[in-house]
């Protein structure tokens, strides 16, 4: 696990509605967002922009367990959905899931493919290496969520594809997908003849 830590600062709103939403983002540069999940009842409140803008730029964050400080009061949570303004692409809304250390999470983490430039594939076969999946959706505890998840490409030979199932995974992470059959085994990568040979 990275020594990386999210924590933002928020406070409860009372008022609700597009109006009172817009007002928030035009006059005080502030979010509103949603917190909920656990034991306690869904609430609304508002992030400072600026703060959560900082923290989206660590591609981390959408893979981290954060903290929010509500009226100063901590809270364990994970981004669920971030939405974002269509033609400006600042965000909108943010929806945080509260986390419970004994309950599993389901989350979404970047895959990082690892060695692409030594691949055999592509340094002694001449082959090219396609992407096909930037992420993966894995369910484990809170204390085990990964940042993100390392495919090593080093040893991949042309025409070779990579599944789902040929991540290896760190302890307690599982890929849901995977316990519903063969046919869910999405390919994430491949090594391919190049075209320029052709």
């Amino acid at each position: 696990m990275s020594a990386v830590s999210f924590t933002l600062n928020a406070q409860a709103r009372t008022d609700e509605g597009k109006g009172a939403s817009r007002r928030l983002r035009r006059l005080e540069a502030k979010l509103p967002a949603v917190i909920y999940g656990g034991s306690e009842p869904a609430q609304s409140i508002t992030l400072e922009l600026k703060e959560l803008v900082k923290a989206l730029e660590n591609e981390a964050f959408y893979s981290h367990v954060l903290t929010i400080n509500i009226d100063g009061k901590p809270q364990q949570a994970v981004i669920k959905d971030l939405q974002r303004h269509p033609a400006k692409n600042t965000p909108m809304h943010a929806d945080f899931l509260r986390i419970d250390a004994t309950h599993k999470l389901v989350m979404k983490v970047p895959l990082h493919y690892t060695h692409q430039d030594t691949c055999v594939g592509v340094k002694q076969e001449g082959g090219a290496i396609s992407i096909m999946a930037s992420e993966v959706e894995i369910s484990c505890l809170p204390a085990n969520l990964p940042e993100f998840i390392e495919v090593n490409l080093q040893d991949i030979h042309v025409g070779t594809t990579l599944h789902l199932s040929s991540i290896t995974l760190p302890a307690g992470v599982e890929i849901p997908a995977l316990a519903l059959g063969h046919d869910h085994d999405q390919p994430i990568a491949n090594v391919h003849k190049s075209t320029a040979d052709a």
